[in-house]
């Protein structure tokens, strides 16, 4: 059965039929947008030209959701990082966020073969219980709860759809074959060398033996170097782990997403006080764990979209998914603290300074370089939504990528980049503005300071007490 449903599965999806999909559909919501760029010039009433964009959203975003809804693997990560409300129009965020843990669902039949051929076990042996339908299901796997026989404890059972790896690796060649598309036409930013690094944490997402040590490793990390880790991060249970099917313990909780929905069923005011504290804490706790894990330990999850992240009791985070994980080099983990220094600062050349040792290679088309290159540098690296605005469109006039190409951007960067614009959708979501360069900044000194790149003397008392508080914030 189970190569049944392979045969099945690319039967149903030839490369060159996929592949054709796509340029139909992409082009087709690409030119949308260039017709509509065209008429609202030649409109003077900013009324109406804000009109005819929110028409034009709303179109695109049905079209969008069903490219990814239908074509599915990749494309629904895709729909992870558009349908974030600092990036995208509200009409592409209402319809892409329905699609997180949304991907269509393998058999249970398969999904028991899988298990049994993967474990070398007997189902029902093993199982005392097991739920048919499935948690979630995202692009490569499908989440399952059950509870063990042996210690009577229930666990989430993490099993790889068979058939998707080849399907990704069509679907990210045309990604990469469309953005250099628009590098050439009207983005100015080295967008391929990003798609080369989701090329290369895509191949990893299908080694759940890698994902499996990942978590024990950030896990243990967190909690030996705080007395309460700012997120709970689930065990993996010891000889249930292969390539294709990972066991771990169950985690209770509320989908960050559906987090105002849950306040409200509580009688308590989504937008009061009692539910802005609660949000904060959230942000400050998932803050510190990134923070730690980029910056200190060089090793983070790196992909906090809203479906890995539950809220617990007492507004506990747990971090979920550890499939996407990231080791920077020691070079661009002390470029990248040097960066958050000058953004948390203001400092313009400490900015042009840290772009060099990372490799992000700018050319600039203004006469105030160093104020628009620390200006992008926030865009990109920093949570903090710039005064008035609310979506970071690379389109606008306004845009820091009109002043600012970006002609070289290093692939190693890119789960950084993408975390922090992660982060920012969800402190959007939230209703929090803030900006985790600042809250960063304790931490990028002390990781300086170890590398004797930092002197004690720089860093000054109102910095040390940021920094006590901050990481007796954790240890609390």
């Amino acid at each position: 059965m189970l190569e049944e449903f392979r045969q099945s599965l690319a039967d149903g999806f030839q490369p060159w039929s996929r592949s054709v999909q796509f340029w139909v559909r992409a082009a087709d919501i690409y030119t949308g947008y260039k017709v509509c760029q065209l008429r609202a010039g030649l409109v003077k009433d900013v009324v109406e030209r804000e009109a005819m964009w929110e028409r034009q959203h709303e179109l695109a975003a049905h079209k969008m959701y069903s490219l990814c809804s239908e074509l599915g693997g990749l494309f629904l990560k895709a729909a992870q990082i558009l349908g974030k409300p600092d990036l995208a129009p509200a009409a592409w965020v209402k319809k892409l966020v329905t699609l997180c843990d949304k991907a269509p669902a393998t058999r249970i039949e398969v999904v028991k073969q899988i298990i049994e051929k993967e474990l070398c076990i007997g189902f029902d042996d093993v199982f005392e219980q097991f739920d048919e339908e499935p948690v979630g299901s995202a692009s490569i796997a499908q989440v399952h709860r059950a509870r063990l026989r042996s210690s009577q404890s229930n666990v989430a059972v993490k099993v790889q759809h068979p058939g998707v790896e080849h399907l990704m690796q069509v679907d990210i060649h045309n990604l990469q074959a469309f953005v250099l598309f628009l590098q050439k036409t009207d983005i100015k930013f080295d967008l391929f060398s990003l798609t080369k690094e989701v090329e290369k944490q895509i191949g990893y997402e299908f080694d759940f033996l890698r994902e499996a040590n990942a978590m024990e490793r950030i896990r243990n990390s967190l909690t030996s170097n705080n007395k309460k880790p700012p997120v709970f991060i689930p065990r993996v249970i010891q000889d249930m782990v292969t390539r294709d099917v990972l066991v771990m313990e169950f985690v209770e909780g509320t989908p960050i997403m559906n987090l105002g929905n849950e306040i409200a069923k509580r009688g308590i005011d989504p937008g009061g006080k009692i539910a802005s504290m609660a949000k904060q804490k959230i942000l400050q706790n998932l803050t510190l764990a990134y923070g730690q894990m980029i910056l200190r330990d060089g090793f983070f999850h790196a992909d906090p979209h809203p479906g890995n992240i539950l809220v617990c009791k007492g507004s506990e985070v747990a971090l979920l998914d550890y499939g996407q994980v990231k080791e920077l080099p020691e070079s661009l983990r002390l470029g990248y603290a040097n960066l958050v220094l000058a953004m948390a600062d203001n400092n313009f050349s400490r900015a042009v300074e840290s772009y060099k040792e990372l490799g992000i290679c700018t050319v600039s088309n203004c006469s105030d370089g160093e104020v628009e290159l620390l200006k992008l540098s926030s865009r990109m690296f920093d949570t903090r939504m710039p005064p008035g605005v609310t979506i970071l469109s690379p389109f606008s006039e306004e845009s820091s990528l009109n002043k600012i190409a970006v002609q070289s951007f290093p692939e190693e960067l890119y789960s950084v980049l993408r975390t922090i614009q992660l982060l920012r959708g969800l402190s959007v979501g939230l209703g929090i503005d803030y900006s985790c360069a600042e809250q960063w900044r304790p931490i990028a000194e002390e990781a300086l300071f170890k590398a004797g790149r930092l002197k004690g003397r720089d860093m000054t008392s109102r910095r040390r007490g940021i920094f006590s508080k901050i990481f007796r914030r954790g240890r609390d």
